[in-house]
């Protein structure tokens, strides 16, 4: 099972957003068949099968085995992916791009800037899969708490400054069979909700 798979094609990613579909997808972390699903998730057996002919006819679940009961076959399905992301390409010529507004300082422009690199990571992951390669990237994550806006100013200023630097020095446009890579650096506050309280990610708040 993957750890994350993206969703690229639009009809997939309309069958994911059924609220039961999205149910049955969390439900097989764990295989399970049509009658063990429906009775996880409190739902009828019929229902359920509909359901997992979809999610399989979009390539959502996959079969894991076949086991016989007496004059049946029963079949067991296991998700895909333990999560998904629905790639922005869904959305076709409304699909964010980043160079129709490039503002630094604007979060649009960051979320824009964010779902291309979804789509092109998902471009690149499915790329790789049909040539049975990897894909060399890259990522950093950090947290950083600042005590002003004018320290948080500063930082952005220092860290736009290495980041040229650094394109500058490894930058080579003539370099025969090299390859252009995109590096996006970007930074935003982090959500917060009141304390006790829990976020959209199921995790309560510090207080």
């Amino acid at each position: 099972m993957l750890d994350v798979a993206v969703i690229a094609d639009p009809a997939a990613a309309s069958s994911s957003l059924d609220p039961i579909r999205s149910r049955i997808l969390a439900a097989l972390a764990e295989p399970g068949s049509a009658a063990m699903l429906a009775v996880r998730l409190g739902l009828p057996r019929q229902k359920v099968n509909y359901h997992l002919r979809e999610l399989e006819r979009f390539g959502l679940v996959e079969l894991d085995s076949e086991r016989r009961k007496g004059n049946v076959t029963e079949r067991v399905y296991r998700a895909c992916a333990a999560s998904y992301v629905i790639s922005p390409s869904t959305l076709g010529a409304v699909s964010p791009d980043p160079s129709r507004a490039p503002d630094q300082m604007s979060a649009r422009w960051l979320l824009a800037l964010g779902s291309r690199l979804v789509q092109e990571v998902a471009e690149l992951i499915g790329g790789a899969s049909r040539a049975k390669r990897r894909v060399a990237t890259f990522g950093i994550d950090a947290h950083v708490r600042f005590a002003s806006a004018a320290d948080r100013a500063a930082f952005a200023q220092e860290l736009s400054q290495a980041v040229a630097a650094l394109v500058g020095r490894y930058h080579d446009e003539s370099a025969a069979g090299g390859r252009t890579h995109r590096v996006v650096v970007g930074m935003h506050q982090i959500p917060t909700v009141a304390p006790g309280v829990e976020n959209e990610a199921g995790q309560e708040n510090p207080r």
